[in-house]
């Protein structure tokens, strides 16, 4: 069938499950050059015969009719229909053997929209990727079961994984485009949209060696306010898109639900949508990802098997790479309704797929719609092709990505230092408790620091495990043990946040020591901004997600009402216009603390070092931050405890202010000194 740009055709009839909901569709099969294409006709809306009885889906002898007299569907919806199509002939095989359609996604668990709140593409390059190991995993699944499919890859994948598209299209399978970044369709501009199609095209036909003529929005699905992108797919040259969820909300007409033809402003295009199913007047997916995970198999698999006994359009069935991977890191703040949709039943995709791949034929895209095969990209061919004009079915090209070099060269750039200029030493102190699952994350971020201070600052990170109970003594060790810029410090008691980041500072051999938070809750990069702030008159600067300008993003908005609260009764108390007191992300000066006395060891201590740096006149400034929540593993903060103890903390401060009375000895008493560092740079047991 071939729709106009509305998502409502004028005129036609469609296909329907159930006799006498919608009128009928007939699916033409008609040859064109030795190709087979589906192109549906819309028919009366009686029931065709054939021979004196009524013609199913699943009869031999499906009945090809021409177009007939349109007539508005309003006008025949009381009219008993039945499902009439006729599969479209596959050369060299068997005639009673069904070609469906099997697409996967070629992403990491990290590129998905359940994270995309918590996940900037910025900041993709910090998470321990598990792509290869689950694109291998996919290959074999598919070589075991003879099966070839279409890929839908990012171009940001393609500009550093190069080779791992190019493996995936030696295999012999199709490689199509989901766009260059994670992103939705909806909402964008048509123009920024054509400009991402062309980046990713030129990636992904460099990589694979391929044409690009596939296209799968990678975030969501398609809405009817959403058919302009397929204007500019057309326009692009684009031979079918994979974007359209045919749900009753969506595309509820039943023709939206098979393969058929979109007739755009600028041209025609093949959709090819997963498949639905209808439900108590509902049209539900059964097509795959989430869905064969959350849905018990026995279920879906009887209603895959209806719709071949039913159809003889393809079934299209789709999954993710990431899906077959149990193991992979589990991202924490996604919450209960994001960390089930996510990772439940990751362990039961496997045997899934093999039990789809045992019972049906699949292949790509391209090879159900009868496209003609496309010859290996050549070089010179690459360099010549226009991304707007529509592409050419043979002798396409392929150069390197100059978006892959361009990545590589500036982080050469970054760490390019000028050996005449003298670097000032800076220590960043990075306290760590129970973080086994934080150090991968923050192993790679690290990386990005170290060539984002580089060029003026010469940083050494010190580590303190705070006597961690899980492997991050051990993780700590296997990362940064052997690299000549990391020194580890670890304490035998567990001490608290703020004796972790004094212990750092007592060990630092550098006047400006730096701590930011092992989950990277503040963008360490900021450093680069925040250190040229300490000049010679200041004493501390402080990340400020709560001032003016900061921002905080995905916090719990209780969390946050007690963080501001706490932080506007210390502005009260101290009469200074800070709006953030307790952020552990800051640049200190050594020897400002030098006379400085802490009582508490854990998260009051952040907020007690700030006050008795006040109490003495030093100068602080704010710097404007975003506070993201922690992505890995959970807050170690003891809610109800903090509380109780700010107040507490509180009111011995502003009984100092009102009254000027010092600590008692008692209270000082309560606080050991600091141990000084053995030589392998453990802290010994105080009694």
């Amino acid at each position: 069938m071939t729709f106009r740009g509305s998502h409502t055709p004028k005129h036609g009839f469609f296909e329907s499950d159930v006799a006498g909901e919608f009128p009928c569709l007939i699916l033409q099969q008609t040859q064109d050059a030795g190709r087979d294409d589906f192109i549906a006709r819309a028919g009366q809306g009686s029931p065709a015969r054939q021979g004196g009885r009524t013609t199913t889906p699943g009869d031999d002898h499906s009945l090809n009719v021409s177009a007939a007299l349109i007539r508005p569907v309003s006008d025949t919806l009381s009219s008993r229909t039945a499902d009439v199509a006729s599969a479209a002939t596959e050369p060299n095989r068997t005639a009673n053997i069904r070609r469906d359609v099997l697409t996967v996604s070629l992403q990491d668990y990290f590129q998905v929209g359940t994270f995309r709140r918590l996940v900037s593409p910025e900041r993709w390059d910090r998470f321990e990727t598990r792509l290869e190991v689950n694109t291998a995993n996919t290959l074999e699944l598919l070589d075991r079961f003879k099966t070839k499919a279409t890929f839908f890859v990012l171009g940001w994948i393609a500009d550093r994984y190069p080779e791992l598209v190019r493996q995936v299209a030696e295999r012999g399978h199709e490689v199509a485009s989901s766009g260059f970044y994670h992103k939705p369709v909806a909402g964008r501009e048509a123009a920024e949209f054509r400009d991402d199609l062309a980046r990713a095209r030129e990636a992904i036909q460099s990589a694979s060696g391929q044409a690009v003529r596939g296209f799968r929005a990678a975030d969501g699905w398609i809405g009817p306010s959403d058919l302009w992108a397929l204007d500019v797919l057309a326009e692009q040259g684009y031979a079918w898109d994979s974007s359209m969820m045919p749900t009753r909300w969506g595309f509820g007409h039943a023709g939206r639900r098979v393969v058929h033809q979109h007739t755009a402003r600028t041209g025609t295009i093949w959709e090819v949508p997963p498949s639905t199913i209808n439900l108590f007047g509902l049209r539900l997916p059964i097509a795959g990802g989430n869905w064969f995970r959350q849905i018990p198999h026995s279920l879906l698999k009887r209603a895959v098997a209806r719709w071949h006994r039913k159809r003889s359009a393809p079934f299209v069935m789709y999954f993710h790479t990431w899906e077959l991977d149990p193991e992979q890191p589990r991202i924490t703040a996604a919450g209960t309704l994001g960390t089930m949709r996510h990772y439940r039943n990751l362990d039961k995709m496997s045997w899934v797929l093999e039990d789809y791949l045992s019972r049906y034929s699949f292949a790509p895209v391209a090879e159900v719609l009868g496209l003609p095969a496309l010859e290996t990209l050549q070089n010179d061919d690459l360099a010549s092709h226009d991304a707007v004009a529509p592409i050419r079915l043979t002798s396409l090209s392929a150069s390197p990505s100059s978006a892959a070099h361009a990545a590589t060269n500036s982080t050469a750039a970054c760490v390019a230092v000028d050996s005449a200029e003298p670097r000032e030493p800076v220590t960043v102190v990075i306290p760590c408790y129970n973080e086994e699952r934080t150090i991968p994350y923050l192993a790679r971020t690290l990386d990005s620091v170290r060539a984002a201070l580089a060029a003026k600052w010469q940083p050494t990170f010190l580590f303190v495990d705070d006597c961690s109970r899980d492997a991050t003594w051990d993780g700590l060790n296997a990362k940064f043990g052997s690299q000549p810029d990391c020194r580890l410090v670890r304490h035998e008691t567990n001490k608290g946040v703020a004796a972790a980041i004094l212990t750092g500072i007592q060990a630092a051999d550098s006047e400006i020591v730096c701590s930011i938070d092992c989950d990277c809750s503040y963008d360490p990069l900021e450093l680069a901004v925040m250190i040229p702030k300490l000049t010679d008159d200041v004493d501390l600067v402080t990340a400020s997600p709560y001032h003016p300008q900061g921002r905080v993003a995905n916090v719990p908005n209780w969390r946050l009402g007690l963080s501001k609260t706490s932080s506007w009764m210390y502005r009260c108390v101290f009469g200074r216009p800070m709006h953030t007191w307790t952020s552990c992300f800051r640049i200190y000066r050594k020897s400002a603390l030098a006379n400085i006395e802490v009582k508490h060891g854990n998260f009051l201590g952040i907020a007690e070092m700030l006050c008795e740096l006040c109490l003495k006149g030093s100068k602080i400034v704010e710097h404007p931050a975003t506070l993201d929540v922690r992505i890995f593993g959970q807050s170690k903060m003891k809610v109800l405890r903090t509380i109780l103890g700010h107040l507490k903390l509180l009111q011995g401060f502003a009984r100092r202010r009102m009254f000027g009375e010092p600590r008692t000895t008692a209270v000082a008493a309560k606080r050991s000194p600091q141990p000084a560092l053995d030589p392998v740079g453990v802290m010994p047991h105080q009694t």
